[in-house]
This record gives C-alpha cells, structure tokens and sequence, in this order.
C-alpha cells in the first residue's frame, strides 16, 4: 500500500468526524467508478496516482462514519473506531478493483468494518496474545457449542482438534490463552473455606525459588572464570563440569592430587574474594 502521509490521515479522520457533504450517494458512487477507472490508467506512486486516490479516500469517508455507528455505545474510543476505520478505507481503496463487477461500497464496508473489529479484538484482552490464538479462541467457541449438541457433552481436545483441522497442541494453546481475556488483580479476594471473607489471591503465591540465587552467582561468576590462567580453568571444569576426583584429575593434567588440591583451594578462595568484593 503506498504510504499516506500522516498531515493527510488526520486530515481525512477530521472529514470523518464532520457532517456528509452536499453529494449524493449516487453521486458519490458515480463519481468514485470515473475515478476508480482513471485510477487504473495511471502509474502507481505519480504526483497525480497520489492526487486520484487521495480524493477516492476522502469522497468515501462516509463509509467510515456509517460503519462506526454499530459502535456508538463506545463514545470514548470514537476517536480511534474513526482512525482504525480510515485505515480500513485505505486498504479497500487500494485493493479495490473495478473489474470484481461489485459496487466499491460493497466491497469497502466489510474491510472497513473488519478493521474495526480487530481494534477491539486487539485491545479488549487483558494480557496480550497473538492474533492468531485470538481468532482461534473464536473458532474453538463455535465448534465446541456444535460438538455439545452432537455428542450430548462437552467435545475433549481431539475431537475439537478433529473438527477444526488443527492439532490437539493448538487446542490446549487457545484453551490456555482463554485465560488471558481477563485478568483479576492479585488483591482480589478469593473463596477461602476457613474464611467467611476469603483471602487475597497474593497470599496463595510460591515462595521464592532457592535455585534463582544459583543462577545469579553463576552469571557472577563466569567473567571471573574467564580471567583464571588456562590450566585453573581447566581445573574447574573436570571437577565441577565433569564430576572428577582430585586424583582422576591430577592424572588427566600429569600433577599429584595434592598439587591440584593446593590449586583448587586457591582458585575457588580467589573466586570467593572477587565475588564478594564490593563492585
């Protein structure tokens, strides 16, 4: 799609947002074919291209303006449902054909109204997932109220699987994404037997996991491996990475185990020192 300067966009959203002009809706009609098919003539991305498919976007944003009105019990994001549907608009004007043998508001209306749909699609879920899992909910809704009926109970994941074409590991991934549509605060009280007022979903939290301060010292550590002499690091692994004894290695490097010990106490000591410093 060509680019649409942005001065261009608010001011078309502003026509949006303003009353129909004079024209007719047969007129507008007639005079969005003739352009349509001088449109056609034209090399895309020229002065007057640009000229013919900016005023096809303007003569049709009444388009915009009866598409929004199934959305008017969301004043608020009015702004926005204009903005999303323009974009819309632009996108049929675009891809709009005149040889489909359909009238332009036939084929924009859909487009435009889609756009619409996907912006609150895209902004009603409380934690954001993939569009694809979203559309997947959707279809996952109406198979299992079908399968219900048939079966006279609820469908398991390889039956939906089965019916929709997809695998049982996209069933249980839109399942899981379910979840994500709302989202309750972490203060919310829940239903608690011992309780009469329940108890906030905080406090049924794991504790911290010891294993993440391991992960931590390692991260410390391994700049200040890298800086030991070759054979110490050497040391390390085979005794700490490989799982040797001090004479097994002693025989890999040709010292006696007492020597590698006297090594591996002052290597890990060194260790100690430098991660315990204060940076």
């Amino acid at each position: 799609m060509p680019a649409q300067p942005q001065a261009q966009v608010a001011a078309t959203t502003r026509s949006a947002r303003e009353p129909a002009r004079d024209a007719g809706t047969a007129e507008i009609r007639e005079m969005s074919r003739v352009m349509f098919a001088r449109l056609a003539t034209l090399e895309e991305g020229t002065e007057e291209y640009q000229y013919v498919r900016n005023s096809l976007i303007e003569l049709n944003t009444a388009l915009v303006r009866f598409a929004a009105r199934r959305f008017s019990q969301r004043a608020e994001q009015m702004d926005d449902i204009l903005q999303v549907g323009l974009i819309g608009l632009i996108k049929a004007v675009d891809r709009y054909d005149p040889g489909y043998g359909t009238e332009f508001v036939s084929f924009a209306l859909p487009t435009i109204t889609g756009e619409m749909k996907r912006f609150f699609r895209d902004t009603s879920w409380a934690v954001r997932v993939p569009r694809r899992l979203q559309e997947l909910r959707i279809e996952l809704a109406k198979a299992t109220d079908v399968l219900a009926v048939e079966l006279d109970r609820d469908p398991t994941a390889a039956e939906l699987a089965a019916h929709l074409g997809i695998g049982e590991d996209e069933v249980r991934e839109a399942r899981t994404a379910l979840g994500a549509y709302n989202a309750s605060s972490l203060d919310a009280r829940t239903r608690d037997e011992d309780a009469d007022e329940g108890s906030a979903w905080s406090h049924h939290l794991g504790g911290d996991d010891p294993a993440l301060e391991r992960v931590e010292n390692l991260t410390a550590l391994r700049p200040l491996i890298a800086r030991l002499p070759e054979r110490e690091r050497a040391i390390l692994a085979l005794r700490f990475g490989s799982g040797l004894t001090q004479r097994e290695i002693g025989r890999r490097l040709g010292l006696s185990q007492m020597h590698i010990s006297r090594l591996l106490t002052r290597t890990l000591a060194t260790l100690r020192e430098q991660l315990l410093a204060e940076p």
